[in-house]
């Protein structure tokens, strides 16, 4: 699994990542097993990550499931969870695949898509 990293950044830090990476590629270089999600305002990154969001990232990762199974699991509301779920899976943390049940229709399972994610922050 990749490492994600969250973080907030600007336009120049962007740019900045991109050519070091290009120049990997250029040059035959393994690119790094991670991925960033970078935010321009620190509020918008501290909006995304709640503790309930946190704990249903936890939940997933430690065993992955549907959204009703997760919502048992944390003791909250099924939609409520959907909402958390559904956010996370915006910015690439958590990924939602459809599972076929033979003779019970179909399921969507919910997966960390990383073993774990870092936090990045300097405001100045």
């Amino acid at each position: 699994m990749k490492n994600i990293i969250l973080k907030a950044g600007n336009e120049h830090d962007f740019f900045r990542r991109g050519k070091a990476l290009a120049r990997k590629a250029d040059a035959g270089q393994p690119m790094p097993e991670e991925r960033i999600v970078s935010f321009e305002d620190p509020a918008d990154l501290l909006r995304l990550l709640t503790s309930s969001r946190l704990d249903v990232f936890r939940s997933v990762k430690g065993e992955p499931g549907s959204i009703t199974v997760i919502a048992e699991r944390l003791h909250r509301d099924r939609s409520a969870v959907k909402r958390d779920v559904d956010q996370l899976a915006q910015v690439g943390l958590v990924t939602i695949e459809t599972k076929v049940h033979p003779g019970h229709g179909h399921m969507k399972e919910v997966r960390a898509a990383a073993g774990c994610f870092r936090l990045e922050a300097m405001v100045m």
